[in-house]
């Protein structure tokens, strides 16, 4: 594990320069949360963003300064105690009395991440470290309609109608570091990252676009990569624990994640795969209504991928498209969502020893 890739040692094992460039593009560590209504945990909204983590995640990657830009756009939906423990947030009714729910709750979120971050030539732990800080301004539309029952004692309340919000703004700021390692077509990495909660929030929005607490993931991952023939998968996971709302006095449990993504290359610049992740609350919330709780959140996702790699002078780029279809999805809104990426790196010094067969 502690062996790096070949500019920092040995050459034998050297990878083929062109997957430096591949990975800085491809490793997708520039996103970490979203707008609030599109996760897990507190109303269903959690800190970690699953399908964060992307193909050769653990690829070691060109030093240097580093650009991801995203379009992350995500429609989702759900029913009954998420979408009333929204109504409980904002204030709409009395969490004390019995509730009947027949409640459905639709949101779409499109928002531009920008993660600028620098990898560091000289080795730490023996490893490559990269440091970045993950900005994004976008706009959160949510709407609730149905059909809320209050009882208590022998008097019963029906509140029927629609309500919706539409906020526009700048999200919290996410910290990350990333070390990777490099042993032939074996490859490792660690992570931590964090948030900062200084992005849009009010207890009584219905549509947020931070998320109103500090929060701590860490985790670790793996990459296969041939790049002879152009094989690769990847796998991340980690575990998030979340710090208390201080507007709610709620508390979201620990959540444990895991992103992965398979590509082939057809030809050096072009690769098609998969994509997938799972995301399964471990501990329950803590401060949340008896009436619905407690929300221990979870889905699955997956979905398609392709990326081309745009060599431009000393700077390469690389545009991804990737979709996720959910599933198996419980205590949190579920659908579908895109990521359009565009990656900006260093070149890799140019070795015509190195080309990928071509398929």
């Amino acid at each position: 594990m502690r062996e790096l890739i070949a500019p920092f040692r040995n050459k034998r094992n050297r990878l083929p320069s062109r997957s430096f460039a591949v990975s800085a593009a491809l490793t997708l560590s520039a996103a970490i949360a979203l707008p609030a209504v599109s996760m897990a945990d507190e109303n269903g909204i959690s800190f970690w963003l699953p399908g964060l983590f992307g193909s050769l995640a653990a690829v070691p990657q060109q030093p240097g300064w580093q650009l991801t830009v995203i379009n992350y756009y995500d429609s989702v939906g759900a029913s009954g105690a998420v979408a009333a423990s929204r109504e409980i947030t904002i204030g709409k009714f009395n969490p004390t009395v019995n509730v009947n729910l027949n409640v459905n709750l639709n949101a779409k979120v499109d928002v531009v991440l920008i993660n600028p971050s620098y990898v560091f030539a000289a080795p730490v732990f023996g490893g490559q470290l990269s440091l970045g800080v993950l900005g994004f301004v976008g706009t959160n539309d949510t709407s609730l309609n149905g059909a809320l029952t209050l009882a208590s004692g022998p008097f019963a309340i029906t509140r029927q109608g629609a309500i919706s919000q539409t906020t526009t703004g700048i999200g919290d700021l996410y910290p990350e570091a990333i070390i990777r390692w490099n042993n032939g077509v074996n490859n490792w990495m660690v992570y931590g990252a964090g948030d900062i909660p200084v992005g849009v929030y009010s207890s009584t929005n219905l549509a947020n676009i931070g998320i109103g607490h500090g929060a701590a993931d860490a985790g670790g991952g793996y990459t296969y990569f041939n790049p002879q023939v152009g094989h690769e998968f990847s796998a991340v996971t980690g575990f998030t624990y979340n710090l208390i709302n201080p507007s709610t006095n709620y508390q979201s449990g620990v959540d444990w994640h895991l992103d992965w993504g398979a590509s082939q290359f057809l030809t050096k610049q072009f690769l098609v795969g998969a994509v997938g992740y799972f995301y399964e609350q471990v501990s329950p919330d803590k401060g949340c209504v008896p009436q619905l709780c407690p929300f221990e959140s979870g889905v699955i996702g997956v979905g398609p991928q392709v990326g081309y790699i745009l060599p431009l002078g000393s700077v390469q780029a690389y545009v991804n498209l990737k979709a996720y279809w959910e599933f198996d999805a419980h205590d949190r809104p579920s659908g579908w969502n895109t990521w359009l990426t565009l990656s900006l790196s260093p070149s890799a010094p140019i070795n015509p020893k190195a080309a990928m067969i071509t398929k």
